[in-house]
Order: structure tokens, then C-alpha cells, then sequence
């Protein structure tokens, strides 16, 4: 019966820092069962700009794979942060292609029980030969899975980071952390044990931590007074107007934020009045259909994301913001777009931002 052991280690994916964090963990394992001593290990780049820089790559990869361990015993080798198996145009190049294939020849070429391989690659691209015959002849890893929805995979990552620290995240609370930070796989692991710090032992994370302590990179609207503001409370908001001009803030970034937010509830508001959708206790219902009937009307790709297409949002994030309070009528969010548009020309002849910005704001909320 032929010998079925895996080779080598392989460990691919769109993301670099779930590919080295995933990398630097199965190398610490191999370099504990193999025993080798420092001379035994060696961690090889695997960048690569141009067609000579892969191939001084694959030749140093080749001589240190059929080195023999100057004492003995077996070695191990880490190449590592590969680049030329991209779709670029290093990646693409036909001088690439025959060396990979030679790169290919070489690890199944290995005996495992002398040599220990690691190769860790990151991006991929998946359709070419040579990691089809690496996920069936090594033993494979895909960080980060395949990609096919980030949104799935980010709540993944979330997840897993609290369990690996030992803390927990309540659902809407990683959802919400998702929404602002975005598909940062960095800064969402640092928020997860940043949060689980502020949570303390023993105790969730909620979406509370998250609405006060993260911060909002994905989205714009997260601004304080957008928030207080589409709550129709008039007070907070322009106390929190006047906490963002008086730590330097600038009108135009708010009032974009606002006019963003607006224009995804005007088209919320037309969806449920037209009664393709429904306001749930967890949000909106039926977006998704909504959005198989509607989304070639906006002219580009659902994934481009922009206020002015409600089906590039984040759909846990548009149900969050529908059901947040009251959603507006279509004729109150109709009035709201106007005063944004005339508060945004009077910006040109107005010397005190804070002052224009509370007048629009008590004229859109003080009317009830």
C-alpha cells in the first residue's frame, strides 16, 4: 500500500496575518517534534518582486531542503511569506510557472523523516496546478477559509480569538464589531482581547464594550451625534455636537456621515412601505429577496459598498440602524436630506460650523 503521509505542510489564504500567525504556530510544532537544534532549522523568504528574485528563492529553498544537518538528525525548513504564487504579474510569468513546477517536483522529492517543510503563502491564486496538487499531497491549511463570504469569515475569526484567550462574545456584539472595524483582521483580534480585558474574567463581551470602546474604521456614521441624531433625541445630539467641534472635529465628515445614514433609511423607509421587507425585532426581513429583485438597478456590483445601494450594506448593520428607534417617515427623511444639502452650502460663508450644524439639528428635531 502506497504511503499516503503527508510530505510537507502548506498553509495558504487572502489574508497574510491569519496565513503567518497560523504558520508561526505549525512551525513551533515541527520544531518541537523534530528536536532539531538551531543548526538544523532554517526560515527562508519566499518574497519575491521578479522572475530572478523567485528564482534565487527556489534555488536556496532546494540546496537548504537537500542539505544535510551538520550534526545528524533532521532538519526543518520555513519557507515563508510566499509571493509568486499570486495572480500578478510576477505570479503570472512563464519563467514562474516552470519554476514552480519545479518547486513541485522537488516536495514530492521529500522524505519527511529527514526533512521537515513548511511553506506558507499568502495571496493565492487557488486555480493554478500547483495548490490544487498541494491541498491533495501536503498537509493543507486554508486560513481564513476560502473567502466566498468575508462577512462569515470575519465573525469566524472573532469567535475563535475570544475562545482562544478563553473569553466570550455575545452575537450582536461581534456583529457590531465586524460593522466597525471591517474585514481588519489585525485590529479585529486586537479589539477581541483588547475588549475581553475591559469585559474582565469570566464575564462577556456585549455589544455595549463594543459600541464604547471600538473604533469605527469600516464605517463613517459612527460618529456620536449620527447616532444620538437618527434617535431623534435632540439634547444628546447637540451635546455631542458639541463635544466633536470642541476636540477639533470638522462639519463636513458629520454632516457626510449623516447624509450616508439618511440615505440608506430613505431607501429602508421605501422598502417596508412598499412592504418588500419588514421591521423585526432583530431587524429587516427579506432584504435579501429584496435585493435579487432590485440590486441590478444600481448599475454596479452589490459588493461595491456605498450608502447610495442599500444591498452593498452590511445587512445586521442596516437592521441595526432601522430598528435602533422609530424609523422616519419617507417625507421626515425626505426633509432631513434637504437640510444636510443647504447646512453643506451654507459651510461656504460660515465662520462657526458649531452654531450652523445646531441650527439645522433643532430645526430636524425640534419640530418633533
Amino acid at each position: 500500500m502506497a504511503d499516503t503521509t503527508p510530505k510537507f505542510s502548506f498553509i495558504c489564504g487572502a489574508d497574510d496575518f491569519l496565513v503567518g500567525r497560523a504558520g508561526k504556530e505549525r512551525w513551533d510544532k515541527l520544531v518541537a517534534e523534530s528536536g532539531a537544534d538551531e543548526y538544523g532549522v532554517e526560515v527562508i523568504s519566499g518574497f519575491a518582486a521578479n522572475f530572478n528574485e523567485v528564482e534565487a528563492c527556489i534555488s536556496r529553498f532546494r540546496e537548504s531542503v537537500q542539505t544535510v544537518s551538520m550534526f545528524g538528525g533532521k532538519r526543518v525548513v520555513w519557507l515563508k511569506d510566499v509571493s509568486f504564487l499570486a495572480d500578478s504579474v510576477t505570479g503570472r510569468a512563464e519563467g514562474t510557472l516552470t519554476l514552480v513546477e519545479d518547486l513541485q517536483a522537488l516536495l514530492a522529492s521529500i522524505n519527511p523523516a529527514e526533512v521537515g517543510v513548511l511553506i506558507t503563502a499568502a495571496p493565492v491564486d487557488r486555480r493554478r496546478s500547483f495548490p490544487k496538487w498541494c491541498e491533495k499531497n501536503s498537509d493543507f491549511l486554508l486560513a481564513g477559509g476560502d473567502g466566498g463570504n468575508a462577512h462569515d469569515a470575519m465573525i469566524s475569526i472573532i469567535l475563535a480569538e475570544a475562545r482562544s484567550i478563553g473569553a466570550r462574545i455575545e452575537p450582536d456584539a461581534a456583529e457590531l464589531l465586524f460593522a466597525k472595524v471591517g474585514p481588519n483582521t489585525r485590529l479585529l483580534v486586537e479589539e477581541v482581547r483588547k475588549l475581553s480585558l475591559f469585559a474582565g474574567e469570566g464575564q462577556p463581551i456585549t455589544e455595549a464594550h463594543v459600541a464604547e470602546l471600538s473604533p469605527n474604521v469600516a464605517e463613517g456614521d459612527f460618529f456620536e451625534a449620527a447616532e444620538c441624531f437618527f434617535q431623534g433625541r435632540l439634547q444628546p445630539t447637540l451635546d455631542a455636537l458639541h463635544r466633536h467641534f470642541f476636540s477639533g472635529g470638522d462639519a463636513r465628515p458629520l454632516l457626510s456621515s449623516l447624509q450616508n445614514r439618511n440615505r440608506i433609511l430613505i431607501q429602508v423607509r421605501a422598502l417596508v412601505d412598499s412592504e418588500e421587507v419588514k421591521l423585526g425585532p432583530r431587524g429587516l426581513d427579506g432584504l435579501q429577496r429584496a435585493a435579487t429583485t432590485h440590486g441590478q438597478r444600481f448599475g454596479s456590483a452589490i459588493s461595491d459598498k456605498s450608502a447610495y445601494n442599500i444591498f452593498s450594506q452590511n445587512a445586521w448593520y442596516v437592521g441595526k440602524l432601522a430598528s435602533a428607534g422609530n424609523l422616519p417617515t419617507l417625507r421626515k427623511l425626505i426633509d432631513n436630506q434637504r437640510e444636510f444639502i443647504a447646512t453643506f452650502e451654507g459651510l461656504i460663508r460660515c465662520d462657526d460650523q458649531e452654531e450652523l450644524l445646531r441650527a439645522m439639528v433643532v430645526r430636524c428635531l425640534g419640530s418633533g
